[in-house]
């Protein structure tokens, strides 16, 4: 593992904010002076890949990176938040409606944050407009 490599995961692992890419970089950059943001996208990218990070992916936002262990998220579906929320291995639950033995599963719940309820609630005819 590089140094790089080995930095990227100790913050991701560290870290309990599902950071960008771009995060990422900002925070090394005072630590790794000559670090390049392609160098944070190209570790990543193997991180994800050997499965040592998860990639979350969230429609129109930027990919974010999360710590391997086990848990679920709840994504507001109006700003794009992310937050951990941990409902147990349900893997068996699954498993009895599916005819094929599962390999893991990604659960993404959404919901509407509370900053993103007051918006509404202050600016009604703009919400209509929002998912």
């Amino acid at each position: 593992m590089t140094k790089y490599e080995k930095a990227i995961y100790e913050l991701i692992a560290s870290s309990r904010s599902h950071m960008t890419a771009e995060q990422i970089y900002a925070a090394l950059k005072p630590r790794y002076p000559t670090i390049v943001l392609a160098t944070v996208y190209n570790n990543l990218k193997k991180l994800s890949q050997s499965e040592m990070v998860r990639k979350v992916i969230v429609e129109g936002q930027p990919d974010r990176y999360d710590r391997k262990t086990r848990h679920d998220h709840l994504i507001c579906a109006d700003c794009g938040a992310l937050l951990d929320i941990d409902l147990g291995d349900l893997t068996r639950q699954f498993q009895e409606h599916v005819p094929e033995p599962l390999l893991g599963y990604d659960l993404r719940l959404l919901y509407r944050c509370e900053a993103c309820r007051r918006k509404r609630a202050d600016n009604p005819e703009e919400g209509e407009r929002q998912p």
